[in-house]
């Protein structure tokens, strides 16, 4: 299967979960757990926005940072930026934040709810340039269906 459709089927079955439960903290779950599974991902989870940190939420994955300071690395970067961020290589991103060695490449997608950024989406891999514009257009389509479950 191509990674495109990959992420379509993998975007149907996000859907039908979301739709169903209007925990976000549930769903924030089952999005993980499904896109691990999906692409074997190295790392994948969620950070919440709580004051002016980013705080860990659900995941899969290693053990990850707890705490992330507006700014900081890739995740606080896409959330004071309310932009994806794409990292082909973290050791060439200033500032990285390395919870774990073996993460080479990383993408963060921000959750928005109400004109706000509630959270943002980590994914890591372990080879280098694993993300592309593919990953980011689903990935910014999953976290809009997140926020509408």
């Amino acid at each position: 299967m191509t990674k495109e459709s990959l992420y379509q089927e993998c975007f149907l079955s996000i859907q039908s979960l979301v739709e169903k439960e209007c925990d976000i903290i549930a769903n924030m779950a089952n999005v993980s757990a499904m896109l691990k599974d999906t692409f074997r991902f190295w790392w994948v989870g969620f950070y919440r926005v709580c004051g002016e940190q980013l705080v860990l939420g659900p995941f899969q994955g290693p053990i990850a940072c707890t705490r992330i300071g507006k700014g900081r690395g890739v995740c606080g970067t896409a959330w004071e930026k309310g932009e994806t961020v794409v990292v082909p290589d973290v050791e060439k991103f200033p500032g990285h934040i390395a919870c774990s060695a073996a993460s080479k490449s990383e993408i963060v997608v921000p959750v928005w709810k109400d004109g706000a950024v509630t959270a943002v989406l980590d994914i890591d891999s372990e080879h280098l340039n694993t993300f592309d514009n593919t990953d980011k257009e689903w990935l910014e389509k999953i976290c809009r269906t997140l926020c509408e479950g």
